[in-house]
């Protein structure tokens, strides 16, 4: 056989596998690259950058720009009092720019359902694009029905158990407070974070259940040093805000530790507080700098005072 005839069976054959194997790379880096998890640090640095575009710079339309491509990449969340996925739709809306209409719409009624009847103050809007004020209502109702009652029930209790006796009695919040934490514990070992997707905010008979304060009150439990890793676990898969694990963390250190606080979110007695320092810790976790928190709240009070 001749020496052609050999190198034109064997050129097309190479040039097959070579497509094959260049296919396979791609598919497998597509395949690693899907199920790689997403940090929501991240994701809550990009929102600090964005928010600070719309609130200090005024910059509205590079603020939509910039949260359209975060939401592309990132399911989104709604931060109290940030509210980024609010801003950026109404900012669209408002300034007439494509948001994705009732698709994107239908993502914001679950993260502002947790709210009470915070979602009757979009009807209007939700109308604009075709989706009525009963659609919006049952929505809400099946976010509900979707809750995890056992969770439910269980942190119905804890909450009233934390504030007994307004947490005066000493030995009694101390038992308390270990009851809770070994609830908590048990959570995290059976179904994750008790996040808002999976409790709500509003418990049995209206009990208030903000993770905020039963995570402070876990600063003082003998499961600390395993709430601290758990905590910032699920900062980063985006379960839990940065403020939750901060405040813990920093009530740790003030309290028990008698360290120096490194997020300045549970401040208390404390007035010497190095800024830049706190700052540069804030951004590794997700937070925002003191300036711009600080900015936040003002904002979040005067909107406050003018729906009185």
């Amino acid at each position: 056989m001749s020496r052609f005839f050999i190198r034109k069976i064997v050129s097309p054959l190479t040039r097959i596998l070579r497509v094959t194997f260049i296919s396979l790379g791609v598919l497998l880096m597509t395949v690693s690259c899907t199920h790689k998890p997403l940090n929501y640090i991240t994701y809550y640095s990009r929102v600090n950058e964005i928010d600070s575009i719309y609130r200090f710079k005024k910059d509205t339309l590079k603020a939509i720009k910039q949260y359209k491509r975060l939401f592309k990449k990132y399911p989104p969340k709604n931060q109290e009092r940030v509210q980024e996925f609010e801003t950026y739709i109404t900012l669209s809306d408002r300034y007439h720019k494509d948001f994705g209409g009732k698709k994107t719409l239908y993502k914001l009624i679950p993260l502002i359902a947790p709210y009470g009847e915070e979602y009757k103050n979009y009807f209007s809007l939700y109308g604009n694009y075709g989706i009525d004020s009963l659609t919006v209502k049952n929505e809400v109702a099946k976010w509900k029905r979707n809750l995890n009652r056992t969770l439910i029930d269980s942190f119905s209790i804890a909450f009233i158990r934390d504030q007994q006796d307004h947490r005066n009695n000493v030995e009694l919040m101390e038992l308390d407070d270990n009851k809770n934490a070994k609830l908590l514990k048990w959570t995290f070992e059976n179904y994750g974070y008790p996040s808002l997707q999976k409790i709500g905010l509003i418990g049995n008979n209206d009990v208030f259940m903000p993770m905020l304060t039963l995570c402070s009150h876990m600063s003082g439990s003998e499961y600390y040093p395993y709430f601290k890793t758990k905590l910032l676990e699920y900062v980063k898969s985006g379960d839990c805000l940065p403020r939750d694990y901060a405040t813990m963390v920093d009530r740790h250190h003030l309290q028990f530790s008698k360290e120096e606080i490194l997020y300045g979110y549970y401040i208390g007695n404390s007035t010497h507080l190095d800024t830049l320092k706190i700052n540069r810790n804030r951004k590794m976790i997700g937070l925002p700098s003191m300036q711009h928190s600080d900015r936040i709240r003002q904002d979040f009070m005067a909107e406050l005072k003018t729906k009185q």
